[in-house]
């Protein structure tokens, strides 16, 4: 039985628009942070796929919204145990506007349950995803210090 742990290179997200933040809820499907969380929208990127194709992929597939302009704001590594397998996972964060439209998942069977705004001053990080709550610090919406 191989252990060694699997490594994931992801593209997130990070959308902000009227003092919200786009998130999608993790479903059981989802590989490696627990379902029911809220996440960012963004996902694996394939072997041979450009991050930038792979965030607007991964956004379309997650809340139908087409990328406008993204910017790489940072990059932050999780550990994570799912399923019986250990995570390495890095998380490339990206600040996205999205062109106007609405929302709606299109991947079906996925790790997206749902999509929706969230108003910045009412978030619950026990609710959030690792990386979800390290958006808020990357992006300064969350103060870093005491």
């Amino acid at each position: 039985m191989d252990t060694a742990p699997r490594t994931r290179v992801s593209a997130y997200a990070v959308v902000v628009a009227d003092g919200q933040l786009l998130l999608t809820r993790l479903s059981a499907a989802s590989p490696v942070f627990a379902p029911g969380l809220w996440h960012l929208p963004g996902g694996g990127i394939d072997p041979g796929e450009q991050p930038a194709d792979a965030l607007a992929r991964e956004v379309y597939e997650e809340t139908g919204g087409t990328v406008r302009d993204a910017r790489l704001i940072g990059a932050r590594t999780y550990t994570a145990h799912r399923r019986g397998v250990e995570w390495h996972l890095v998380g490339l964060f990206h600040a996205v506007t999205l062109l106007p439209g609405p929302l709606r998942v299109h991947e079906t069977g996925g790790s997206t349950a749902a999509v929706a705004w969230h108003p910045l001053s009412g978030l619950d990080e026990a609710r959030l995803s690792p990386a979800a709550v390290d958006a808020l610090t990357l992006t300064e919406l969350r103060p870093t210090g005491p």
